[in-house]
């Protein structure tokens, strides 16, 4: 009887995420083979040449690049807060006496059981704690580089365009795992639900991400990959 009330959470609910892993593995393989083609690949081109503008002209652009990296310390920041304060309300349901699922056993699918219960909020416990994790990590290592950009320039010094660039990329990669861990926590949420919109979530999504992070190309022009080679499209 128990499998007969958990066998749609068993198949649907793995098969949502692996949908939305397996786009994220692919997004990682485009980025790594062709990141011209993605808004990741893009953006990290613009960010090596921005460090190198900064730092090349830094007694003129000091102030534009610490309001820039201020800018991106507060996008940060309010995503943090955001994870961390879901957390502590999830916590809160988890820890209450109430039984907040009593109204829902009789109108959606899935099995309904305390275990089956505690395990929807701790997973989606469990991602948020990861997105707050790599949001603090981020504001780390971009107040690093808010500091390092403004380094006087010396020809024996350690601190190199190329060194604040890839403390800039960890940055920006920590934030968008971050954003990625945030935005997955939807499907998970609606598995309160049910899981059948736990795949069909999972289904919108993907096509959703998609668009955003391909750049869709009409001709050929020149564009500059990661390493600052010059590629066509």
């Amino acid at each position: 009887m128990e499998w007969r009330k958990c066998y749609l959470d068993v198949i649907l609910v793995p098969m949502g995420l692996l949908i939305t892993i397996g786009y994220h593995f692919w997004l990682w393989h485009k980025v790594r083979t062709q990141p011209h083609t993605t808004i990741i690949g893009i953006n990290a081109s613009g960010r090596r040449n921005w460090v190198k503008a900064m730092m090349k002209n830094n007694e003129k652009l000091n102030i534009l690049a610490v309001q820039s990296l201020r800018n991106i310390i507060m996008g940060a920041t309010l995503m943090a807060t955001i994870s961390i304060l879901l957390c502590s309300g999830l916590a809160a349901v988890i820890s209450s006496t109430y039984s907040v699922k009593k109204p829902l056993n009789d109108t959606v699918y899935g099995a309904h059981g305390e275990f089956m219960v505690a395990l929807k909020y701790v997973t989606l416990l469990t991602m948020f704690l990861f997105s707050f994790f790599c949001h603090s990590l981020s504001i780390r290592f971009i107040n690093q580089v808010n500091i390092l950009i403004n380094t006087p320039q010396d020809p024996m010094s350690l601190v190199t365009p190329e060194y604040i660039y890839e403390m800039l990329e960890k940055g920006f990669i920590l934030n968008t795992v971050g954003n990625r861990l945030f935005y997955a926590g939807l499907p998970v949420l609606l598995w309160i639900f049910g899981p059948v919109l736990v795949v069909l979530c999972s289904l919108t999504m993907v096509p959703v991400l998609y668009n955003l992070d391909i750049v869709f190309t009409s001709g050929k022009g020149k564009m500059l990959d990661v390493n600052g080679n010059r590629e066509f499209v």
